[in-house]
């Protein structure tokens, strides 16, 4: 947005990436309640923003959008009612099942102890996922397996989610699907769609997807639309329900544009969803922004103007890859700010691009993390999954303190997921590994 307008945003905090660009572009920025909607509704009208963009998650449920649009300012993201695709998972699970009952798990909604004791038995030797039914920040979901080691803590964590308020709308139980993971950032005016290509996250802890749950420790592309694990009906498939999706929000009278960032499964029967978010997913939104090479202010206009089309979103056919380097304390414990040392001017020399999340600027090449948190993002694109692995990981060294995944990107461990869809044996399965043996 800097490269092609004067950026001017509101901010939670200080991000020394957002603040570097909204200054060099001739804007600035302020620090408030991103949730506030008459506060930011202000910040608009103060700074004659001619068109806003929103995307994240608690402001859109906040409502932020429509205090944008009721006051006359163009604004790029889902009004509440929208995103309550992702603030409300029991609302999300009813309508899809009304577009595409075959992509749904089967699911119970418990609210109270003896539903949520129904619930679990009802699945009987099958594993679980339990999930609150509104927004966690992608830490909210526990599954028998990496999380829950049996049917009673599974019964547990969802006892404890209804106790905690967390589960008040009733919380979510349902099968645990054995596949692979996939996200697709689609991108839509609320009416046409533009589907980038499919995007993997890496969401456990550390290497070999052991430790807690998090908000993503890194994401990749590849050249294609699909990954390695993946056919390309699966990629189709979960193209269409997204359209599907996309159209019956409208259907409603509920406002939707901007990017429904949505998670899939494929497996060997097809692809069942996960969930949807009504905005760009943390962190694979910067493999796609690091692809693009348009003016995304020029999208947000199309967009606003509801005449999207795929030619407004032009892509390099290149592998993608982001890592997170993360606070020592992060998805673990609480723990003290880190100070650490980066070289911003010779990381992105070397090809990689420097996105600050939780961390503020103390002095020149030296920042701070904010709480235990992902502090900042490697990104880069290159010809080939591997090419891209290299650059990132070169860089990734440069910086004390801070720690992050050796695995990102390693095409051994997509080789591995191919079996979560197609088990040995399957014919044809081979064909679909990075290095076909």
């Amino acid at each position: 947005m800097a490269e092609h307008s004067e950026l001017h945003a509101f901010v939670g905090h200080e991000n020394p990436s957002i603040v570097r660009h909204a200054v060099e572009s001739g804007g600035g920025h302020a620090v408030g309640d991103v949730c506030d909607a008459q506060a930011v509704a202000a910040f608009a009208l103060e700074r004659e923003i001619d068109i806003a963009m929103v995307s994240a998650d608690e402001p859109l449920a906040a409502g932020v959008v429509d205090a944008l649009l009721a006051q006359g300012t163009r604004a790029v993201g889902p009004t509440s009612a929208g995103a309550e695709i992702e603030w409300n998972k029991t609302f999300a699970r009813s309508l899809l099942a009304e577009v595409a009952p075959e992509a749904s798990p089967l699911l119970h909604v418990a609210r109270d102890r003896r539903e949520v004791e129904e619930a679990i038995a009802s699945f009987g030797s099958v594993p679980v996922a339990v999930k609150p039914p509104g927004l966690t920040g992608g830490k909210g979901v526990k599954v028998m397996g990496p999380h829950l080691a049996s049917h009673a803590d599974a019964r547990d964590y969802a006892v404890s989610l209804l106790e905690s308020g967390k589960g008040v709308e009733g919380v979510h139980i349902e099968e645990k699907i054995v596949g692979a993971e996939f996200t697709i950032q689609a991108i839509s005016d609320g009416r046409s769609v533009v589907f980038p290509p499919a995007t993997y996250d890496y969401p456990f802890r550390y290497d070999g997807d052991e430790g807690p749950g998090t908000g993503g420790m890194g994401s990749l592309s590849m050249p294609t639309t699909t990954l390695p694990f993946m056919s390309t009906e699966h990629y189709e498939t979960a193209c269409s329900i997204i359209e599907r999706v996309i159209s019956r929000l409208a259907e409603k009278g509920r406002h939707f544009t901007g990017v429904m960032n949505s998670g899939f499964f494929a497996t060997a029967e097809g692809v069942k969803v996960i969930e949807f978010n009504a905005r760009f997913g943390d962190p694979e939104c910067m493999n796609i922004m690091s692809l693009f090479k348009g003016s995304w202010p020029a999208v947000m206009e199309q967009i606003a103007a509801g005449s999207l089309t795929t030619e407004d979103v032009p892509l390099r056919e290149e592998a993608s890859l982001v890592l997170y380097l993360v606070s020592p304390d992060y998805a673990l414990r609480s723990g003290p700010a880190y100070e650490f040392s980066l070289d911003r001017r010779a990381i992105e020399a070397a090809g990689c691009h420097v996105f600050f999340s939780s961390a503020v600027q103390v002095s020149e090449d030296v920042y701070r993390t904010v709480g235990t948190s992902r502090a900042v993002a490697l990104a880069t694109t290159a010809p080939t999954l591997e090419q891209a692995r290299a650059r990132v990981v070169g860089c990734a060294a440069s910086v004390p303190v801070l720690e992050w995944r050796r695995d990102v990107g390693d095409e051994a461990y997509l080789g591995g997921l191919t079996g979560l869809v197609w088990p040995q044996g399957t014919p044809g399965a081979e064909s679909l590994l990075p290095n076909p043996t």
